[in-house]
């Protein structure tokens, strides 16, 4: 068994402001976006100009953080948030969700794509491979809140999360989202756009990859309260739908370029 290090999930105060690590991975996420995105710009397939990047970050961000927050109280604290509405907006205690994010970037990069008269899939294969990033800093702070842990175990890497109230050894399922749903799937889907691809190939690999490496380590992760048919968790079910739209969005793609030779 590994000791847990415990950190701090403040990294500094001043007065009642505080900077906590999960803020600090987001800001990291939207930076690290925005200056990937700005080299993205020189493909000479980019659908935006390096000036139009702010812009998209912005948007982006508002939809992950609004998507995700709103996505984390239906999804999985829909009970407290009748006994407590206000919960919904005191985004400081935590609780954010990916498949509530991921629908909120969604809408958000729609509306931009009508603001700026650019096809939506464009602007989605462009900023698809970026996303990972954000995945595994957000997975990181998550392994630093001691939140989010796996399931019981005894491998040799397990450990004691402070904040089980059991107090038993498990799995650190966080780093191993972080490893596979950031830095897996950012060298594969980075790797890929760097070419010229038809509409929604990127995009679709990226919902496949997500879909499937979310559903296999949820067996992982300690899972909800309540299950779908006595073993499935929200996150396995919520990923259901991301792999069937990703491998219908690739079938389209591969037609599309067949199409064009």
């Amino acid at each position: 068994m590994l000791n847990y290090p415990i950190i701090d999930p403040v990294i500094f105060s001043i007065g009642p402001l505080q900077l906590r690590w999960y803020g600090l991975m987001y800001l990291l996420g939207f930076l690290a976006v925005y200056i990937l995105g700005k080299r993205r710009c020189k493909y000479p397939w980019s659908p935006l100009r390096v000036a139009q990047i702010e812009d998209l970050v912005f948007y982006g961000a508002l939809g992950a953080i609004i998507g995700g927050r709103i996505g984390y109280v239906f999804f999985y604290g829909y009970d407290y948030f009748l006994t407590d509405p206000m919960w919904l907006f005191r985004i400081w205690e935590g609780g954010m969700a990916f498949h509530g994010g991921f629908l909120g970037v969604i809408f958000s990069l729609y509306i931009y794509s009508k603001k700026i008269k650019k096809p939506f899939s464009s602007l989605c294969d462009f900023i698809v491979p970026l996303t990972p990033i954000g995945l595994g800093l957000g997975r990181l702070a998550n392994f630093i809140n001691g939140e989010l842990f796996g399931r019981t175990t005894d491998v040799p890497w397990s450990m004691i999360f402070p904040s089980d109230p059991l107090s038993q050894q498990r799995h650190p399922s966080q780093l191993y989202q972080f490893f596979f749903e950031g830095v897996v799937l950012f060298v594969l889907l980075y790797s890929l756009s760097r070419q010229k691809r038809s509409p929604w190939f990127i995009s679709s690999l990226f919902l496949i990859g997500y879909g499937v490496i979310r559903f296999f380590i949820e067996f992982y992760r300690e899972p909800d309260s309540s299950l779908f048919f006595d073993w499935m968790t929200k996150g396995q079910f919520l990923s259901l739908p991301m792999i069937l739209i990703g491998v219908l969005m690739l079938i389209y793609s591969f037609n599309k370029s067949k199409n064009r030779i």
